[in-house]
């Protein structure tokens, strides 16, 4: 199955994707991701006005298969939480590069995001 990988998200090894937008980020899992849970079923996000840190755990999603850790791409203030998402998490599926992020972040250091292309990611997650 072939997935979309936008070039204008970085991606990390956890599967999470950034958008940046100056000093915002918007955060979420990729198609790859997604396909590999199969049915989610709940999702846990922060609080807005709480402190995610780089690398630490945010929430969690889980599938009718697993339950994943969701690890920050970045360091910053939850501006915004996509409640569509929390009540809907099956959603996630059919937009999850626009309507399917997870949250908004205020970065405190947009220096610091350790990801990887769009091109690398592909050649990480289809073994190329």
């Amino acid at each position: 199955m072939a997935f979309e990988y936008p070039d204008d998200l970085r991606y990390t090894d956890s599967h999470e994707y950034v958008r940046l937008d100056g000093d915002v980020a918007t955060v979420g899992i990729t198609a790859f991701a997604i396909d590999q849970l199969g049915d989610i079923v709940f999702l846990e996000l922060p609080e807005v006005g709480s402190t995610i840190t780089q690398a630490d755990t945010f929430g969690t999603i889980e599938s009718v298969k697993a339950v994943e850790d969701l690890k920050a791409p970045v360091s910053g203030e939850v501006l915004e939480a996509n409640e569509a998402m929390v009540e809907a998490p099956e959603e996630m599926a059919n937009d999850p590069y626009n309507g399917g992020w997870l949250l908004k972040v205020k970065v405190s250091d947009t220096a610091g995001i350790e990801s990887m292309s769009a091109a690398d990611y592909r050649a990480k997650v289809e073994g190329a």
